[in-house]
């Protein structure tokens, strides 16, 4: 009982609060579009700087290849068929649940 008038008091306070609030006016304004009178036109381009920072010795840039050794091994992706019997074979192997519940929920 006390819930429900709770409930009830909060209900009403807010339609009272929704009632009672000037969001928004009923008399309509137009609408006001700021005029940009620089629209694009043409002119000089400008200056270059690097994206990386400091100037061109901060980084370098070199050519040619690299060896194999140097990118880790190379490892053969497992079959999806394997990995579908290791997860069954887990899942037979898994501890099982001692208590069942055959209703759940409601």
């Amino acid at each position: 009982m006390k819930t429900t008038l709770l409930a009830l008091i909060i209900l009403c306070s807010a339609a009272a609060f929704g009632q009672t609030s000037s969001v928004a006016s009923a008399v309509s304004q137009p609408i006001h579009i700021a005029d940009h009178p620089l629209h694009a036109s043409q002119g000089t381009m400008g200056t270059e700087y690097s994206l990386v920072g400091g100037g061109p010795s901060t980084y370098t840039v070199a050519q040619g290849e690299r060896p194999l050794w140097e990118f880790g091994p190379v490892t053969e992706p497992t079959p999806l068929g394997d990995v579908a019997r290791a997860c069954r074979k887990e899942k037979a192997t898994a501890k099982k649940a001692v208590v069942i519940f055959e209703k759940q929920g409601s």
